[in-house]
């Protein structure tokens, strides 16, 4: 299947005023999970250019820690990724609580930095780009146009970039899911 890109949605839909946001509702992990994995099928290539704005800006200040904190993200990802589809356990865990396993790659790869390099350049190059997207995508509320995109690529019409690692985590499957029950009932 063919990769496609997403479109770059306008900035005002992206950063539109307060009235499409809200805090999610935290009693139902499942509906957050839904609008976190939604939000970032819809918006990744804004999501994209905010990450790489950050990193290019850490990168051209320190870039052999940036090269060195990239490698080891991108290999403790890897790692995970792999024991999750080897181990039964951390497949569980992975599918149960995707948080959790998120929040474990990113202290793994701390520890690793911690010892190969600066610290700093994670926390800001790497880290606070993933955290603006987990908080944007937790806040912001979907639209039609979201939701559409989204079955589509739950569907299988459209590969996109943030839907194969979607797969990785297992979480683009729940959100088609959860989508089939809503549209059913």
């Amino acid at each position: 299947m063919e990769v496609q890109v997403a479109p770059l949605r306008a900035w005002d839909d992206f950063f539109p005023g307060s009235d499409r946001f809200a805090l999610p509702d935290l009693k139902d992990i499942s509906k957050w999970n839904n609008r976190v994995v939604s939000n970032l099928l819809y918006y990744q290539t804004n999501y994209l250019m905010v990450a790489a704005a950050l990193v290019s800006i850490v990168g051209f200040l320190s870039p052999l820690n940036m090269l060195i904190g990239g490698t080891v993200v991108v290999l403790v990802f890897l790692g995970f990724v792999w024991m999750s589809h080897n181990k039964d356990i951390l497949r569980k865990m992975k599918k149960q609580y995707p948080t959790t396993f998120v929040v474990a790659i990113m202290l793994s790869s701390y520890f690793l930095i911690s010892y190969l390099g600066d610290v700093m350049v994670f926390m800001f190059g790497i880290t606070l780009p993933l955290l603006l997207m987990f908080v944007h995508a937790s806040l912001r509320l979907r639209n039609i146009q979201n939701k559409l995109q989204n079955k589509m690529e739950g569907i299988g019409l459209k590969k996109t970039p943030m839907g194969f690692i979607l797969d990785a985590l297992e979480q683009q499957r729940i959100v088609s899911t959860n989508w089939l029950t809503t549209y059913l009932k």
